[in-house]
């Protein structure tokens, strides 16, 4: 495994993913009776500081069909929040357009890149275009001194 788990940590997470997908609408628990849903979801909220009582809870009670779901949300926070610790691996975003996004995509598909390598490319080229076009606009400079 690439990132360690950190039980208190990875249990709040859950905690956290849990109780939104609950105030979202959804049904948490494996079971179907709105006043047994409200009970058992009484008892996650009541265990927010206990992780043994968490994770208890999510084996006990949770629906099989977000067992899945729960597992790639926490892989996915793990891996954010390990990046995350050096500047070099966090995830840094931008808001594009869609149009910008569509033709960025296109062009870095083309260049066979991601779109991040494409935007480094792209920047390097422009930046090695405006030294050129410094170095010939000193050139016609020094040409025009010496034809005087």
């Amino acid at each position: 495994m690439k990132y360690q788990k950190l039980e208190n940590q990875e249990a709040n997470w859950k905690w956290l993913y849990l109780i939104k997908k609950a105030r979202e609408g959804e049904n948490i628990t494996r079971y179907t009776e709105q006043s047994l849903q409200e009970e058992i979801l009484r008892q996650l909220v009541e265990g927010q500081n206990y992780p043994e009582k968490i994770e208890d809870w999510i084996k006990k009670h949770l629906s099989p069909h977000l067992t899945v779901k729960l597992d790639q949300a926490i892989r996915a926070r793990r891996k954010r929040f390990f990046n995350a610790e050096k500047q070099s691996t966090k995830k840094k975003s931008i808001d594009l357009e869609y149009a910008v996004w569509l033709r960025l995509s296109r062009y870095s598909r083309k260049m066979k890149m991601t779109l991040s390598e494409t935007i480094s490319y792209m920047i390097d080229e422009r930046e090695s275009k405006a030294l050129y076009e410094n170095q010939v606009s000193a050139m016609r400079e020094g040409l025009k001194d010496l034809l005087k």
